[in-house]
């Protein structure tokens, strides 16, 4: 587990963490397709809080593409960087997920995030924003769909429709199991959307979440109690 502190220079105000967006938010790759699914390494972050003693917990677990098997995990434990602020909630989770990236022995591969990337209000959720910092190619999928609107879509498994912002296509609501409520994916970083789409399915292949997020999930929660006693 490696600890983390709050670097220096990170913004501590809303201005600064909207300016910060600003600044990066054109450094966003939409052109690229992305690796394809079921190769190489993809992971998952996730994190976890203890809002009372102002602790965050972060994980990321590394799965073969192939066989969705473990192939390395870690954690990463700071302080709260950033107070909560809609729309910012990038800035309260990134230092330490960052550290637990930063301590993996492998390449990551596709990166995915439980949360956004452009299906953002600002078009740069955490997926877009740790992607433009890490460089690696990274995806959002998310559990609903922020504040943007949606048709339901087809029952069976693999049906999609637009997430609209407004007549703007920010992401798809997805099915990953028959009947089952979608998940919502975006487009974070070097990834197309068809192609996030297509690994979202390739790593729910009994869950209507990622196997990367349910592992990343559980194993931060774990940290977290183990910090925190």
């Amino acid at each position: 587990m490696t600890t983390v502190r709050i670097p220096a220079g990170w913004p501590a105000t809303e201005e600064q963490a909207l300016a910060a967006q600003d600044e990066l938010r054109g450094k966003v790759v939409l052109d690229e397709s992305g690796p394809p699914p079921g190769t190489r390494c993809v992971t998952g972050v996730d994190v976890a809080y203890d809002d009372e003693r102002d602790v965050v917990a972060a994980a990321a677990v590394v799965l073969d593409a192939a066989t969705l098997d473990v192939v390395a995990e870690t954690t990463a434990v700071g302080q709260v960087s950033f107070p909560y602020v809609p729309g910012l909630l990038a800035f309260r989770e990134i230092p330490t997920v960052l550290a637990a990236l930063d301590a993996l022995p492998c390449d990551p591969g596709l990166v995915v995030c439980d949360g956004y990337g452009l299906a953002h209000p600002r078009r740069f959720g955490l997926a877009a924003h740790l992607g433009v910092l890490t460089g690696l190619p990274t995806i959002g999928v998310a559990k609903n769909p922020f504040t943007f609107t949606h048709d339901d879509p087809g029952t069976p498994r693999g049906s999609a429709a637009p997430l609209l912002a407004g007549t703007e296509e920010v992401g798809r609501a997805l099915r990953t199991r028959d009947g089952v409520k979608p998940v919502f994916v975006s487009v974070g970083h070097r990834v197309s959307l068809d192609n996030a789409c297509a690994h979202t399915l390739a790593l729910t292949p009994a869950y209507r979440l990622p196997e990367t997020t349910r592992r990343a999930d559980s194993l931060c929660r774990r940290a977290l109690r183990d910090t925190t006693g």
